[in-house]
């Protein structure tokens, strides 16, 4: 059984038991409810137009952190400007416990 869920502007397929790092979550406590499932496949496939009525895809929160740092570097040749950027996008680590249909 798998589900395909949107969370933070894209779409992730997840099974019972997946690890995954989505978009910084909201969070007050260890578990969250995503309600916007787009598919379910159990055996017959749900397609939902846009969601899944009552479909709902429980989730454990494992760590919140920062992933790598990613380096920008902008220069413009002939005046000599330079510009050095740098980015960690922030992420919730989190484990799938249950897909109700």
């Amino acid at each position: 059984m798998f589900a395909v869920i949107k969370t933070g502007g894209k779409q992730y397929k997840v099974a019972e038991g997946d690890v995954l790092r989505v978009e910084k979550l909201e969070t007050e406590g260890g578990e969250i409810v995503f309600k916007d499932v787009l598919l379910v496949v159990n055996g017959e496939v749900k397609l939902g137009k846009p969601v899944v009525s009552g479909a709902k895809v429980s989730a454990k929160v494992l760590e919140e952190g920062k992933g790598e740092k990613k380096m920008v570097f902008k220069f413009k040749s002939k005046t000599r400007q330079h510009k050095k950027k740098g980015h960690r996008q922030p992420y919730t680590k989190i484990q799938i416990t249950k897909i109700t249909a």
